[in-house]
């Protein structure tokens, strides 16, 4: 797109087409659709995750209750140690449950909280100087 008659005196000093030139906003915009549907992916796959851990426990109890009738009935060391194995699995699907909420607060705090302004002071010159500086102040400015 050209622009008018008068600007070419300028386009020519200057030595630019005269083209006016968008910036392209769609990727910002795709960035942001990125950004929401990651988030989105995490929360879907977070409640999948616990759903199936709240299952596998759930169904392990039951497991656990009839694996304990049948060693407590049949008194065979293998049923034990197989009621052993799964309560030890139980448990560990527990713990896994406690480690994917560590899991999600650890992502949702490394999200960025905005910026940070940090003030330092920093006093080039001697010791003297400083001194000099520190005698100056008035007595009520010393916090």
């Amino acid at each position: 797109m050209k622009m008018t008659k008068k600007f070419d005196d300028l386009n020519n000093t200057f030595n630019v087409s005269g083209e006016i030139v968008s910036s392209n906003s769609d990727t910002s915009i795709e960035k942001i659709d990125q950004v929401a549907s990651t988030v989105e992916d995490i929360k879907k796959d977070y409640e999948y995750t616990r759903g199936n851990l709240y299952s596998l426990i759930e169904k392990g109890q039951e497991a656990i209750n009839g694996i304990l009738e049948l060693a407590q009935e049949s008194e065979m060391p293998r049923a034990y140690e197989v009621a052993g194995q799964l309560i030890k699995n139980v448990a560990d699907a527990t713990d896994k449950l406690m480690d994917l909420q560590k899991k999600l607060k650890d992502i949702e705090e490394e999200k960025p909280k905005g910026p940070t302004t940090v003030n330092n002071a920093l006093f080039v010159g001697s010791t003297a100087e400083l001194a000099k500086l520190l005698k100056q102040q008035k007595p009520d400015e010393n916090v």
